[in-house]
């Protein structure tokens, strides 16, 4: 026991030595990092960062949304009168269109006329409208003042030969024979629709609506 006491005593005497020579404390013998060179520290943006990794992973750029435009077009239906103006305005004003649809007025010195010539009394003036109607005829007018023309049935009157005839063409179709084409030398007073910026929706409508009105001209014009 007493040899185990005195190998501890001096084990603890060289320990007190070691450390009290301040060999522990010495910085050569601790790994020390090198200093870092500040002047060449750089900093670096978003992309350099990418491009030094190959593992990164690139961002997702998201393409900008951009509004379609809605192709829109301008037209001019013509003329109207009579009967069909009155027709021609209530479908109109079912499209709500606004300000998009106009109208003028123009005048014509000299116009045409499609007639049904006078007949001899009322019976059969009665008989005759029956018959138009059975046909598909819902427009007419029927001239009361006495003279040349009294009792003749009016169908329509145009501002051209052209239209006129086309008009007459298509009261054939429904197999109205007696009607015929006229000259009038009063002025004739005509409306025009005109529409501004519709879209093609619009356009095929009047396309479609053209059918009924086959004496009256639709036509695009060019924008303002």
């Amino acid at each position: 026991m007493k040899v185990w006491f005195w190998i501890v005593l001096l084990a603890n005497v060289l320990l007190f030595g070691v450390m009290y020579s301040g060999v522990l404390d010495d910085h050569s013998a601790v790994l020390a990092q090198a200093p870092l060179n500040e002047q060449k520290i750089e900093v670096l943006s978003g992309a350099d960062v990418v491009q030094a990794s190959p593992d990164a992973v690139a961002p997702v750029v998201t393409p900008a949304v951009t509004a379609t435009s809605v192709a829109t077009s301008c037209l001019e239906w013509s003329d109207f009168s009579g009967t069909d103006l009155k027709r021609a305005n209530e479908v109109l004003a079912s499209l709500r269109l606004g300000s998009k649809l106009s109208q003028r007025e123009i005048e014509y010195n000299i116009g045409y006329w499609v007639y049904i010539p006078p007949l001899k009394d009322k019976a059969s003036i009665t008989q005759k409208i029956a018959q138009l109607k059975a046909r598909g005829v819902e427009e007419y007018f029927v001239l009361q003042e006495a003279g040349e023309w009294q009792h003749a049935i009016s169908l329509g009157v145009f501002k051209s030969a052209d239209a006129a005839q086309k008009f007459l063409e298509s009261l054939a179709a429904k197999d109205v024979r007696s009607a015929k084409i006229g000259e009038r030398a009063s002025k004739l007073k005509a409306t025009v629709f005109v529409f501004n910026g519709v879209d093609s929706a619009i356009v095929d409508k009047l396309n479609e609506l053209k059918k009924d009105f086959p004496a009256a001209d639709l036509k695009k014009l060019a924008c303002r």
